[in-house]
C-alpha cells in the first residue's frame, strides 16, 4: 500500500492559489469526533494558511457522516459560500453499516456537486480501525482535512478561473 510510507498530505504550497476572498463552509461529523474535530483544525489552519479570513470560515455541525449530504445541502442553499468541505470518519465495523454509509456519503456529494454549480469536498476518512483513522487526520499520513481544503481552494480557483 503506498500510503504505509508516505506522509499523504504534503503538497507544493507554490501550486496552490490564494484563498484570499474565499468563502468556505466545512460540514463536520460529531461522530468520532475525536477524529473530525482534528480534520477540521487541519481545515481551518490550512485555510488561513493560504489567505482564507476567519470571517470567510464558517463550521456546522452534523450528528454522523450519513448526514453530511443534508448538511451540505442546506448550507448550499444559502448562497453564502464559494465551496463546501464536509468532513467525516466512517469506521469498518463489523457488519455491513459501513458499506452503506460509506457509498451513501460519496454518492450524495457527487450528486450535490452536480446538481450546484459549486464544489463539495469529500474528507471522508473510510479506514479498517481507529489506528488508521488517526494516522490520516495528524498522524504519519498527514491529515486529510489538510488535504480537502487545498481541494476546495484549487476549485474555488478554478471555477473563477472560468467565468
Amino acid at each position: 500500500m503506498a500510503s504505509a510510507l508516505k506522509n499523504l498530505s504534503k503538497h507544493d504550497s507554490s501550486k496552490i492559489p490564494t484563498a484570499k476572498g474565499m468563502r468556505f463552509a466545512l460540514v463536520v461529523s460529531e461522530w468520532n469526533d475525536e477524529i473530525t474535530y482534528a480534520l477540521r483544525d487541519g481545515a481551518i489552519n490550512t485555510l488561513a494558511q493560504y489567505g482564507a479570513k476567519e470571517k470567510n470560515i464558517s463550521v456546522h455541525y452534523v450528528p454522523g457522516s450519513f448526514e453530511l449530504t443534508a448538511g451540505a445541502k442546506w448550507v448550499a442553499d444559502t448562497k453564502k459560500f464559494d465551496a463546501i468541505i464536509c468532513l467525516g470518519c466512517v469506521i469498518q465495523g463489523e457488519t455491513r453499516h459501513f458499506d452503506f454509509i460509506c457509498n451513501a456519503v460519496a454518492i450524495g456529494l457527487t450528486d450535490l456537486n452536480t446538481t450546484y454549480s459549486l464544489p463539495f469536498i469529500f474528507g471522508v476518512l473510510t479506514p479498517e480501525n481507529m489506528q488508521q483513522a488517526k494516522a490520516r487526520a495528524g498522524g504519519k499520513h498527514g491529515n486529510k482535512g489538510v488535504e480537502a481544503a487545498v481541494t476546495a481552494i484549487k476549485m474555488v480557483a478554478l471555477k473563477k478561473s472560468l467565468t
